[in-house]
């Protein structure tokens, strides 16, 4: 057995196991979830910045990436 047989997904933020690119997740073409949308509402919020409220899951996913980092929120 490899030490990649040994990688288990924790789930935990930062798990190089849990991260897949969103642009290749199955739903990622699907809308923006609740939770997405009242996180990047309070994150947009803190950045002045206004997002949209079309956005994919995918889409999503990615502009909470570049909005933690601008405000210091990402872990």
């Amino acid at each position: 057995m490899s030490d990649a047989d040994d990688l288990v997904n924790s789930g935990q933020p930062g798990d190089p196991t849990a991260e897949k690119d969103p642009h290749d997740w199955v739903t990622g073409d699907e809308p923006a979830t609740g939770a997405q949308k009242s996180y990047l509402s309070t994150l947009a919020q803190q950045a002045g910045e206004e997002v949209p409220d079309d956005l994919t899951k995918a889409d999503a996913s990615i502009k909470i990436d570049e909005l933690q980092e601008e405000t210091g929120r990402g872990a």
